[in-house]
Order: C-alpha cells, then sequence, then structure tokens
C-alpha cells in the first residue's frame, strides 16, 4: 500500500500564529528535557529586572541600607481609587527596605520591549535614590 514516509516536504504549518507545535518541541536525541517552545511574558520581565540589578549590583555592596526588590503583578488597591495606578512603592522593613515593582502597571504604560526596559530602569533608579539619598542619575551606570 503507497504512503506517505517520514516528514512532510515544505515548510511546516504555524496555524492561527502560536508557534511550532508537535515534535519539534518533544524531548528528543538532541534535547532530552524538549525545547521551550513559550515563554510567559512574567519570565521575562524577571529576567529583565534580575539584568538590570545586576548591573546595578556595586551600589548595593557600597550602601549601608539593604533593599530588598520584589516583583508582583499588580497593587491591591482600594474602590474608591482615583489616581494613576503606582508602578513601585517602598516600604520599611526591620533590616532595611522592600522594593515593591508592579509589573502590569509598568508594562501598560510601555508601548514596546525598549520603551518597558527603559521605565523599569527609571523606577529602579528612582525609588533607589529615594532610599539611599542619591540623584538617579549618580546610580545609573548606563
Amino acid at each position: 500500500m503507497p504512503g506517505v514516509h517520514g516528514p512532510r516536504p515544505g515548510r511546516s504549518r504555524d496555524r492561527r500564529g502560536r508557534g511550532a507545535r508537535g515534535v519539534l518541541s518533544l524531548p528528543g536525541p538532541l534535547s532530552p528535557a524538549g525545547v521551550p517552545i513559550h515563554r510567559p511574558r512574567r519570565d521575562a520581565f524577571d529576567d529583565l529586572v534580575a539584568a538590570i540589578l545586576s548591573r546595578l549590583e556595586p551600589h548595593f555592596d557600597r550602601e549601608p541600607d539593604h533593599v530588598e526588590v520584589v516583583i508582583e503583578e499588580a497593587p491591591l488597591l482600594p474602590e474608591a481609587w482615583h489616581e494613576p495606578v503606582p508602578r513601585s512603592i517602598v516600604t520599611a522593613v526591620p533590616g532595611g527596605f522592600r522594593l515593591v515593582l508592579y509589573r502590569l502597571p509598568i508594562i501598560e504604560r510601555a508601548v514596546s520591549v525598549e520603551q518597558v526596559e527603559d521605565v523599569v530602569w527609571t523606577v529602579l533608579l528612582t525609588r533607589l535614590g529615594e532610599v539611599w539619598h542619591h540623584d538617579p542619575s549618580d546610580l545609573d551606570p548606563r
């Protein structure tokens, strides 16, 4: 009985714009754990913040006030809130400060990926400048 054996010739289909599916993403001899096809935006934002914090590491080593940076999705606001949603807050905690970045308000105010990076830089430098009593431009390593 004649039939087609092996992969189909030509390009693989990408129906509905969801990216590659099937055999390409399954574990195989060259990728035993499989290939991650989809990466959540939350992970990409976390990696961006981690990269920026690694560039600011010398300041964290020099400054006496310990700052813990935390990422949350969005702030919990009362129903009567009429001001713009904050992108971050700084609170005093035992042993230092906690800087909370809100991912969704930051992403919503940006148009492109490059602008998200600029907004994260601005928010981090501004808040760290408040905590350490420095001008944000003095902290900026770019």
